[in-house]
Order: C-alpha cells, then structure tokens, then sequence
C-alpha cells in the first residue's frame, strides 16, 4: 500500500473511505451486481458515497449505469427505467414504496443501508458498449436516453485533468446532483483518477433543492466548512451566490483555485462581479452527447463572455450556416435509435471562434427570431445581457415576427421595484444593437421552474409556455411562440 492509498478519496462530511477502502468497497458492489445477474443498474439515490460507489462499481462489472435525478417527476423516473429496460434499481426505502410489487433487497453501500429493487423491463436497443445512459429531459418532459461509452468518459476525464493540472486542486465539493453528467465526470471522475478527494455531502447541506431552488446563505457556510479547492456551478447559482456575498460585504472563503460554471451563458459581467469577491469563476461549455464537456477557460488561458478554448480531448468547428459542432468523446448514440456515425456532431447552437482559439455561443439555431424588419436575433443573447447585472434572475425574450422584442424576467427579489428592473433593462439594451433591444417586458407570474409548468426538469425555459401564459400582457398572441 503506498501513501496515496491511505489518503481519503471519498467523503461526505461525517465519513470518508480511503483509496484502498474506495476500492474494497467498489469491488464488492460489483461482485453483489454480477451475483444478482445484473444488467443495468438504475441510481435513484441524493448524493452521496453510495452514488459514486455504484457508478464506479457499474462500470467494473460491465453493467450499464443509468443514473437518475431526484428531481425528475416520478413519471419521467417510470418512463427511463422502462426505456433503458432496468433490472436493477438502486434507491433509498422511502422511494422504494413506488415498486410495492417489485421485489427488493437490503443492501449496505459505503457503509450506508440502500434498497436494491428488482424491476422486470424490455427496454430499447442501446448501441454497443454502452457504459453510461445518462437522461436529459426534453421540452415535452419525457427524458431522452443518450449512451455513452467508456473510452469516450475517459477520454474527457483524462482532459480535465490535464487542463487543471497547474492548479494543484487537491479537493472537490460537488454542490450538483450526481446524476447531472457535468459532475459526475469533470466533479467525480476528473478528481478521483489525479487522486484529488471528492466531497458529496447531501445536496441540502448546500441550499439546493428539486432542480431550481437554491439557499446562498446555506451554501456559502459549507464552502466555508469544506474548504474546497474547486466547485462547479450552474449560471443561477453564481449569481444568487455572488448576490448573497455583496449585500453582506463579505467575500468567498479562501482556498478555491477553480470554480467551473456551465449549463447556460453566464455573461461577463457576473463573471467580473463574482471575481471582485473572491471567486475565482470560469465558463465553459459542452453537451451531454459530448460526455459532457468540450471547452473551457482557465486561468491563464481565460477571455470572459467566451466559452473558453476546447480542451485537449476535443476539436470545434463552425458549420457553413454559423452551427458549433464538436467532436472527440462523442455518444455512441440515442436509446433506441441506430448507432451514431461520423466524428463530428452537430450541436444546434450558433456561434463562432475568434483568433485565438475562443468559442463564444450565441444561442440555440432553433430559437432564432425574426423580427418583422427581417433582422435574425438569437434571444438567448439578450437573454444573457438582460441577467448580467444583480436585479434579474431569469428571463425570456420573444418577438418572432414583431417590430421589437418583448422579454418576461423574474428578478433576484421579488420586492424588487419595477424601477430597478427598469434600469437592469436599460443597461442590458445600452450593451445591444437596436434591433436586439428590448422594447417590451413583464414580471413574470411565477419564477421558471419544472413545478410552474415553464422550465423542464433540468432547468430549460419552455418558452411556449411562458408566451402562452404572457401573451396578453405584452400585446402578442400565442402563435409568436418559438420551438422551446
């Protein structure tokens, strides 16, 4: 046994298991797995030291892993278990009750009681060496399947690595869900295989909640127990963050050398913003038919308001149209849909590559607008200007076929005057052409969240939706709606 053996891996808080333990207890999880006859082993579970053992042990079996978000509803959770055709279902009691006629087991994982659910389901093809099914929830709720294979993981982890080698972390805080593929790869995978520790404590003990809600107080008070070296963060969650930290002039606890922020633009402004206080944010980019992540900025290698440069596992292109495509550690392909083909993979978002290498995104191909003077505006770039600065939150911008655009924001407070949401509104149009200003805009009725019925499961707007149910009070009718 060398040092590196007896250093802790894995932790959440209260326990930790050693390199050596790490492996013990994977290889005994595996052996249950294969004894059990298992296929494909579902992962309903918070996070956790016997999430990241059944993901690690999945993959030493040779079993499929199809991790799943607590937060998805329990009829997006039936529809994955039935289309991967799950044999196993790893999950806590509580959620067990679901499958009364299913039979389960109790099993210890990392020390901690789990049941082991039996579940009978044919499922749809998956291609070859499939080694990963992670699933990510559409604008019409029901999950899509995207398979992903071993080398091509690694090959994203071993990237990570290699990119964040010159900061030296030491200790990562996984403040995502598990289940999102970002953290399990570049917050599980990319710490454990440089011989970093990994923190998963339970998600509450961070201030998050379901998909959308998120307690900055919370949180900050345990970056400040943990004392991590990196974090990754959604865009909401920076800003509710760095929001939190400037109206109690404080600054973010020392120590973190690198905190990733994907999921959505993030904008220059935040990022400066969150910098003056000591947070140290970088924005990156990358897809989950990518394995996750393609680009990102570093320190060193850093320009803001980009998505940073492609990471040396990956290549980026700019279509002929203006399309990003990517390709290195690409999927083997969509449950239940022939195997992918080819190396290069359309990503659906516009954008470009300046001189040096920097990809910056400007929104999705099928949300373009066209305003009634013939003028293409991606909303997702207002968008992004609209919630740079403290006051909005969340915003959604429409006009197909308009004059001007409209826009429906949430804003950090909701006692927030309209005068201050006037004057984020006025800033945000001085930084955009007139064709991309925002002429228009509403409080929305409630904040975009899979539970008002305008956000899917992991966050996107549905911006039919939010037209719909706004519509009249910005003086457009509900056929303006772009594809969500």
């Amino acid at each position: 046994m060398t040092a590196r053996d007896t250093l802790i891996a894995l932790g959440n808080g209260r326990a930790g298991l050693t390199r050596d333990e790490l492996s013990t207890e994977v290889a005994a999880l595996a052996a249950r797995l294969k004894h059990a006859g298992t296929r494909v082993l579902a992962t309903l579970l918070d996070n956790g030291m016997p999430w990241v053992v059944a993901d690690l042990a999945a993959e030493d079996a040779g079993v499929v892993h199809v991790p799943l978000p607590l937060f998805f509803t329990p009829e997006q959770t039936a529809h994955a278990l039935q289309a991967a055709g799950v044999d196993t279902l790893l999950t806590i009691e509580p959620l067990a009750a679901r499958w009364p006629q299913a039979q389960s087991k109790h099993w210890v994982v990392a020390g901690e009681p789990v049941c082991a659910v039996r579940l009978l389901a044919q499922g749809l093809p998956m291609p070859p060496g499939t080694a990963k099914l992670t699933f990510t929830s559409g604008t019409t709720g029901m999950p899509k399947g995207v398979c992903l294979g071993a080398a091509g993981l690694h090959r994203v982890r071993d990237a990570l690595v290699q990119a964040l080698e010159p900061l030296d972390i030491r200790r990562h805080l996984c403040a995502l869900p598990l289940a999102v593929l970002l953290e399990n790869v570049a917050g599980v995978m990319a710490p454990l295989a440089r011989g970093a520790e990994c923190l998963v404590p339970p998600l509450a003990e961070l201030g998050l909640s379901g998909s959308s809600s998120f307690d900055p107080a919370v949180f900050n008070a345990a970056v400040e127990r943990y004392q991590p070296h990196s974090l990754i963060l959604l865009p909401q969650m920076l800003r509710a963050w760095a929001g939190w930290l400037a109206g109690q002039g404080r600054r973010a606890p020392q120590g973190l050398r690198m905190v990733a922020v994907g999921g959505a633009a993030v904008g220059a402004p935040l990022l400066h913003a969150a910098r003056q206080l000591g947070i140290p944010a970088h924005e990156g980019y990358g897809l989950s038919e990518g394995s996750s992540v393609q680009t990102l900025n570093l320190p060193g290698a850093d320009r803001p308001g980009s998505a940073g440069r492609a990471l040396p596992h990956a290549r980026v292109r700019i279509s002929d149209r203006g399309e990003i495509e990517v390709a290195g550690g690409l999927m083997l392909g969509y449950l239940g849909q022939p195997p992918l083909q080819g190396d290069w993979w359309p990503t659906g978002d516009l954008g470009e590559i300046d001189a040096d290498g920097f990809v910056h995104v400007r929104g999705r191909i099928k949300h373009v607008l066209i305003t009634s003077f013939g003028r293409n505006v991606s909303p997702e770039w207002v968008e992004t200007a609209l919630r740079s600065g403290r006051t909005i939150a969340q915003a959604v911008v429409l006009g197909d076929g308009e004059p001007a655009l409209s826009a429906v924001v949430w804003p950090v407070n909701d006692a927030l005057p309209d005068s201050a949401i006037q004057a984020e509104v006025d800033a945000a149009n001085a930084s955009l052409p007139d064709y991309a200003r925002v002429a228009r805009w509403v409080r929305a009725q409630a904040p975009f969240t899979a539970g008002s019925g305008m956000a899917t499961a992991n966050g996107r707007p549905r911006r039919d939706a939010i037209l719909t149910l706004h519509a009249s009070l910005l003086g457009l009718t509900a056929h303006d709606a772009v594809t969500a």
